[in-house]
């Protein structure tokens, strides 16, 4: 009996435990074009779990991302949207959210998207926006 429960503490012993790139990663790529899209968009990588990147305030944003349900979902399209117009930035985010590969635009067209930006603003760097 001895044995088998010396036999059974070592395979315990030796059973790797999980790492953390072993779980679902976030790895991001963030465009983003205050005044629309041209030729020199700001960048910025956002890695979580643990927290890296250029973004900044990236421990915040991880911790925002987590709470969203389905954040890069698009707006449905047969969503009803007021006919707002919210100026011409534009953004775009690519990557991987938890382990899953993600590519979504943003931008300010209607109401509807306006409110999906204001979501996911704090992904934006805090760059100031041209006006409608």
């Amino acid at each position: 009996m001895r044995v088998l429960a010396l036999l059974a503490l070592l395979v315990v012993a030796t059973v790797p435990a999980a790492s953390p790139a072993a779980s679902p990663r976030t790895e991001l790529k963030i465009a983003l074009w205050p005044r629309g899209k041209g030729p020199s968009p700001h960048r910025w990588t956002l890695e979580c779990a643990p927290a890296e990147g250029t973004l900044p305030n990236r421990r915040l944003a991880c911790t925002r991302l987590a709470k969203l349900s389905a954040p890069f979902a698009p707006v449905p399209a047969d969503s009803a949207c007021t006919e707002q117009y919210g100026g011409p930035a534009e953004a775009l985010v690519t990557g991987r959210f938890k382990g899953r590969r993600i590519w979504a635009h943003f931008n300010r067209a209607d109401g509807c998207r306006i409110a999906r930006w204001k979501k996911h603003e704090f992904l934006f760097g805090g760059v100031p926006l041209a006006s409608g």
